[in-house]
């Protein structure tokens, strides 16, 4: 037997799809993230950084080579400067000794010389011995006689004058200030300095315009985007920032690449050069090239060259995105 329930006096509805909309709501976790208008990944990005990192390393390396020639240069003008010579000639009829000692006596009283030391003559001879060789009797030859000047620092003598009193008193006497080798030398450091520069220039030319290519290719594969954010009200700064942002990311991290391997290549070489100090190959080398060391100041300027690649690299982003939204209708 079949009972019945007593009628509540309710009605059932079917369940329709929006009732669930309380019971469920919608979390803001689930909804789909927009993507970036520019791609943070890709082979275009990643051939840039590439660029970007040789770029760098290169004007690192040359600014630090640089450095150190006119680091070399300056430390060569700093002896030299600091010393002149005078040449005794041997002449016909003079006692090239008593010349000898004549002008060491002239030279003592002037004033601004520290220290006056004569060569023997078997010092002024070995002088000649890297051109002329070894057994050659050399007495027979008509070497001069060497006079070493020490000058005392920051008080130069009066060369003019001493000139004319060597003159007058040893005729076969001369006086050589070093002035066309300190010359040449800062002629050479400021050349130095000049091809730097100009090659800096070209490495930030190159560099902008890799940057002006890619920066095209990213707004032709992303100009549907762009020109949907245009028509619905974003700003042409707007939009520029985001490629500004993108590319200032890819300027640093190919600038920290090539700069940190600059830094690590001048490390290198100045631990190279200190583990063979002492020996003769070493001391010709740093007699020449100086010690390999670029100091604090070039690290602070290979990690200002990082910073400048980058605000370069968007830069020019930004002004190449500017220029292109301009011929968006």
């Amino acid at each position: 037997m079949s009972t019945t329930e007593p009628f509540d006096g309710r009605i059932e509805t079917p369940a329709e799809p929006w009732d669930d909309l309380d019971a469920a709501p919608l979390r803001a976790q689930e909804l789909p993230v927009a993507n970036a208008i520019v791609p943070k990944s890709s082979i275009a990005g990643r051939s840039l950084t590439a660029v970007v990192a040789i770029m760098t390393f290169l004007a690192a390396l040359t600014a630090g080579a640089v450095m150190m020639v006119v680091g070399a240069a300056n430390d060569w003008r700093s002896d030299i400067g600091r010393e002149v010579t005078i040449q005794v000639r041997p002449v016909t009829g003079r006692d090239i000794d008593a010349d000898v000692r004549k002008a060491v006596e002239i030279t003592r009283a002037a004033p601004g010389i520290a220290d006056v030391r004569v060569y023997t003559k078997e010092e002024s001879a070995r002088l000649v011995q890297p051109w002329l060789g070894n057994g050659l009797n050399l007495n027979e030859l008509p070497i001069p006689r060497m006079i070493v000047v020490r000058l005392w620092s920051g008080m130069p003598p009066d060369f003019a004058a001493l000139r004319k009193t060597l003159a007058a008193q040893v005729p076969s006497a001369s006086l050589d200030d070093h002035r066309r080798w300190i010359d040449r030398m800062r002629n050479m450091a400021e050349a130095a300095a000049a091809g730097g520069l100009g090659i800096l220039a070209l490495v930030v030319a190159v560099t902008v315009l890799s940057v002006t290519f890619a920066t095209r290719g990213a707004m032709a594969t992303n100009r549907p985007i762009v020109e949907v954010l245009h028509y619905v009200g974003a700003t042409d700064g707007f939009v520029a920032s985001q490629f500004q942002r993108h590319f200032l990311a890819l300027g640093f991290k190919g600038g920290a690449i090539g700069g940190g391997a600059a830094i690590i290549l001048f490390g290198v070489l100045q631990a190279s050069n200190a583990w063979f100090a002492g020996t003769p190959g070493g001391d010709q080398f740093e007699a020449m090239f100086g010690s390999f060391s670029i100091g604090v100041s070039g690290y602070l300027a290979i990690l200002g060259q990082i910073v400048l690649m980058a605000l370069v690299t968007a830069l020019t982003s930004r002004h190449t995105v500017n220029r292109t939204l301009q011929t968006i209708d």
